[in-house]
């Protein structure tokens, strides 16, 4: 080990530098790219068709927004304003830096539950409950943000698509069994936990201990969802029954009759949110430690969500997504929202493909829907106020069901084990744990089987024919004292494959007649430390039965990181046979090299192995 660090620690220094500065040069290149938003540098191409185009979506993205809006705020429990200024700030920042054309950030589902489920276990906590939100908001803002600068955005690729299925489903559940409470003007429960809500609900019915008013409110709304679901479907149908509820509640003054109204949730402000600094004062720092979990959870199902959504809909535009740019969008939408009193979005699937189905062409739509939001807000801010809160539960429990998706849960079902197991076990996690608990369990899951899979390297003897090529030999094709044996390997050679990888070559070497293992790694990748000591201890190995390994195939990255770690010198730079144009030539120079070694002409050994099944 010493001799090792005098002759190579140098060079190993040297290239750790290397790569520390390539990645701070590429963090610097992309920081300084976003000195401009993109979407700015687009209006010399702006056209007046696509402006034709964009109007018309960003009506419709704003007649789904005003009412989502008063519903998340119902959901989280936070002044509708707060929500209105995600849509606002948020959505804008975010529109000016993403690269999808299509995409809208804003209050979700997904963050409004985390967001609650994170108020009621902090809820000991003197801070306003406002307050923690605009504090997770700013620390998921800070992830994301870094995560795109440091492409990170690729990242999401290795978590299964089962996980947000199955986060989506119970969020799903969560909110519906959660707002049939509001619906029927039950007085909530102190334990808030599914069965318990569950159990509340029955008995509260059964004793009809409930508002019969605010019951009436919350049904005639929920049959006017479904009516205009069925009949109507391309009505703004949460605008139109919302609008509608607020016209009645005010004129039958339904408040003075204990029909709960949205001006009890506090004061919509008819305005352009102002800033009002950053919420790191000492009481909001002090909290911190006991946020963080919820900030990391939130911020990776944001991204999983953006780049998901982005992709989704890039199938339909053939337009080309940088995941990194978006999150650098919805990091700076969370971040600087956090100082206009905004709470934190993500990607909205509804508001967005609402819009493409609309004719929009570029994130001016996006932009422009903000504004037709603010109007509105103007507009309408005392109408607003006078919706009553069943008629929102009604619509939450509507967006609620639509998040379940039967479709997408049968094909993750079916497809594999291992995604039936991702998906079961994030939906049991999100029902009876805490929601970021959830998503850890089941990005966990996700990442334990991608690495297994991955970690699963192939060995396949191979022997030249007659005619000069290489050749998969079977069992079945026995030879007589064999003295050579041929390995074409293939697959990540990773840490993970590392054990997988030296043990198939140990059971060949349970063979004594073979004398020398060539191993062809032609389509081997991503070798690293673990695999490199391990092929070290297998020269060790063979060296002290007098046996030999040499290797051919070795092409640039397997090359290098032999060549850093000073493997070349172990094995011997005269079994080392770099790959060649012609695909067998480096493996028949082996060959010749095996005949020098063991001095006579040798006989080909058959062996065949065969990869393990994926049982999932």
């Amino acid at each position: 080990m010493k001799r090792f660090f005098q002759s190579a620690s140098f060079k190993e220094i040297d290239d750790l530098t290397e790569v520390a500065e390539q990645r701070i040069s590429r963090f610097g290149a992309k920081l300084r790219a976003n000195l401009v938003p993109p979407l700015l540098l687009t209006l010399r191409h702006y056209r007046l068709a696509d402006l034709k185009g964009d109007f018309i979506a960003a009506l419709a993205i704003a007649a789904l927004s005003i009412p989502q809006a008063v519903a998340f705020a119902l959901l989280i429990g936070i002044p509708v304003s707060a929500v209105i200024g995600c849509t606002l700030i948020g959505t804008v920042l975010c529109s000016l830096y993403c690269s999808s054309r299509h995409l809208v950030f804003g209050p979700t589902n997904t963050i409004s539950i985390i967001l609650a489920g994170a108020l009621l276990t902090l809820a000991a906590d003197p801070l306003d409950p406002l307050q923690k939100v605009l504090l997770i908001g700013f620390m998921m803002g800070a992830i994301q943000l870094a995560a795109g600068l440091a492409d990170m955005g690729k990242i999401t690729q290795f978590v299964s698509r089962a996980v947000i299925i199955g986060y989506s489903t119970a969020v799903g559940i969560l909110i519906a069994t959660g707002q049939l409470g509001n619906l029927f003007g039950i007085t909530r429960h102190s334990d808030v936990s599914l069965p318990a809500t569950l159990q509340h609900l029955v008995t509260s019915v059964a004793n009809l201990s409930f508002n019969p008013q605010t019951a009436v409110v919350g049904l005639s709304a929920l049959l006017m969802l479904i009516w205009m679901r069925r009949w109507r479907p391309q009505w703004p149908d949460g605008l139109a029954m919302l609008t509608l509820a607020g016209v009645v509640s005010w004129a039958l003054k339904l408040d003075e009759h204990g029909v709960h109204v949205v001006r009890d949730l506090g004061e919509i402000s008819g305005g352009v949110p102002l800033f009002t600094g950053f919420p790191l004062n000492a009481d909001g720092i002090a909290l911190l430690p006991k946020i963080t979990s919820v900030a990391i959870a939130a911020s990776i199902l944001g991204m999983l969500e953006a780049v998901t959504i982005a992709k989704s809909l890039a199938t339909k535009t053939g337009q080309r997504i940088d995941p990194d740019q978006e999150l650098i969008g919805m990091g700076l939408g969370n971040l600087i929202g956090a100082g206009f009193g905004a709470m934190p979005g993500s990607a909205s699937f509804l508001r967005s493909a609402a819009g493409l189905q609309a004719g929009g062409h570029t994130q001016w739509a996006v932009i422009m829907g903000s504004g037709v939001v603010l109007l509105i807000v103007i507009a309408l801010a005392p109408l607003l106020a006078h919706i009553p809160i069943a008629a929102i539960a009604a619509y939450l429990i509507v967006i609620a069901l639509r998040l379940i998706q039967p479709g997408q849960i049968f094909i993750v079902r079916r497809a594999t084990r291992g995604d039936a197991s991702v998906f079961w076990l994030t939906l049991g996690a999100a029902l009876f744990l805490q929601l970021d608990t959830a998503i850890y369990t089941g990005i966990g899951l996700s990442l334990v089987l991608f690495l297994q899979k991955a970690s699963a390297p192939t060995l396949q003897e191979h022997a030249f024919t007659d005619s000069g090529q290489l050749s998969e030999i079977h069992a079945v094709d026995a030879r007589n004292h064999p003295q050579v044996s041929i390995v074409h390997v293939e697959g990540d050679l990773f840490f993970g494959a590392a054990d997988l990888f030296q043990d198939g070559v140990r059971r060949l070497a349970e063979d004594p007649n073979i004398r020398v293992f060539i191993l062809r790694m032609k389509n081997a990748r991503h070798l690293d430390a673990t695999t490199v000591m391990a092929l070290g201890q297998l020269v060790e190995y063979l060296r002290s039965q007098n046996r030999h390994l040499i290797i051919s195939g070795v092409h640039g990255d397997v090359a290098a990181v032999l060549k850093r770690s000073g493997m070349v010198e172990k094995i011997g730079r005269a079994n080392l046979f770099p790959a060649e144009e012609n695909v067998t030539l480096a493996t028949k120079k082996a060959l010749v090299r095996a005949q020098e070694l063991i001095g006579v002409k040798p006989e080909l050994r058959v062996f065949y192995q065969t990869p393990a099944k994926d049982e999932s």
